[in-house]
Formats: structure tokens, C-alpha cells, sequence
């Protein structure tokens, strides 16, 4: 791999990192609501089902996965149903009760299970890990080191764009401070998030 290459893939990879899917709303949310430490811890959960992504890309399993109608059809449906399941309970979720659950010494470990599981379940993921990451792969030469170069930049830029959002949340929390207005941040993201779950469902009936 030359440094030509590296040098188109990180901008086009954070381009990717930083569209604001439902990951990086739930982080901006979870900072808003929890803390800026709290929004990043939870970010590990998504960057370790993306160490599961990229491992399947390397080896081939990720195109065998999108190439099954069935069973990537079967992913687009339990992700989509957890996306509205992630709104709903955003949407539901009691603001006034948030300090007592970010005192909890398992919060991050349930944020980060969230992440995780939105992420796993997110097909959009599994087309950028196999389509995207390939085209920035040279054949002739060891494509295992390549893939473990590419992935570890990846990781690091998706790390940094949770740092971001999470400040986002942060910096928006000064706007926030009444309850009242707190739920409605909840519950715009919750509606966004909610929106990519139906688009995920209407995307899985037409094809």
C-alpha cells in the first residue's frame, strides 16, 4: 500500500465516519444526557462490532453475507426493529431520572451494549466493509496487512467522530438545562433514529 493511497483513503473514510447515522446521533444523545466520558466509553461497543466487520471483510465472509438476499435481508429487518426499539425507548426516556442512572456504575457498560448492537445490526455497515474498504486494497501484494492497516485507520477515525458528536451533545447540554427542553433533544434523535429504522424496513419490503 503507498502513501497515495493512504492519502485518499483517510479523507474519504472520515467523510464516512461522520454521517450522522443513528450511531452518531446516539452518541451525541448519550453526551447530552450522560456526559461527554460516558458517550465515548459507549463508543467502545461499536468499535468492537466493527473489529468483527472488518475481520469478516478480510476474509471474505462479509461479501458471502451481503451476497445472501435472505440472510442480509434477515439483518435489515432485526436492525431496523432495534433502531425503533433504540427510539422508543429514547423517546420514552425520563429526564429527570438521568443523574441517577449516570451514578450507576454499569451505565457505560450498557451504553456501550446499545452501540454495539445498533452497529452490528446496521447493514449499511456491512456494505461499507464490503465495498468500500476493497477499493483501497492492492491485490498483488498481502492483502491481510492491508485490511489490518485500513481497519486500524478506520477505527481511529471512527473513535474520533465519537469524540465529536459526543461533544456536540456536550456543548448542546448548556441549551438544554430544562427538562422540557432536554426531551425534546431526546426526542428529535429518537425520531431520526426512528425514521432510519422505517427507511431500513421500506428498503427490505422493495427489494
Amino acid at each position: 500500500m503507498d502513501l497515495i493511497t493512504l492519502i485518499l483513503f483517510v479523507p474519504a473514510c472520515f467523510a464516512l465516519n461522520m454521517v450522522p447515522g443513528p450511531n452518531n446521533l446516539l452518541s451525541m444523545s448519550n453526551a447530552q444526557r450522560f456526559g461527554f466520558k460516558h458517550a465515548v466509553g459507549a463508543g467502545v461497543g461499536r468499535l468492537a462490532a466493527f473489529v468483527i466487520m472488518i475481520f469478516l471483510a478480510a476474509t471474505g465472509l462479509a461479501a458471502i453475507l451481503y451476497a445472501s438476499e435472505t440472510l442480509f435481508f434477515a439483518i435489515k429487518t432485526i436492525g431496523a426493529l432495534y433502531l425503533l426499539w433504540v427510539a422508543v425507548q429514547l423517546w420514552r426516556s425520563n429526564v429527570v431520572e438521568q443523574g441517577v442512572f449516570e451514578s450507576q456504575g454499569q451505565s457505560v457498560m450498557l451504553l456501550a451494549k446499545q452501540e454495539f448492537f445498533l452497529a452490528a445490526g446496521n447493514p449499511k455497515a456491512i456494505l461499507i466493509f464490503t465495498a468500500f474498504l476493497p477499493q483501497f486494497v492492492d491485490l498483488s501484494k498481502s492483502t491481510d496487512s492491508q485490511f489490518f492497516i485500513l481497519g486500524m485507520i478506520f477505527l481511529f477515525l471512527e473513535l474520533l467522530a465519537v469524540a465529536i458528536y459526543a461533544c456536540f451533545g456536550v456543548y448542546l447540554r448548556g441549551w438544554f438545562e430544562r427538562p422540557r427542553m432536554k426531551q425534546l433533544f431526546n426526542r428529535i434523535c429518537a425520531g431520526f433514529i426512528g425514521f432510519l429504522g422505517v427507511g431500513l424496513l421500506l428498503e427490505g419490503k422493495t427489494e
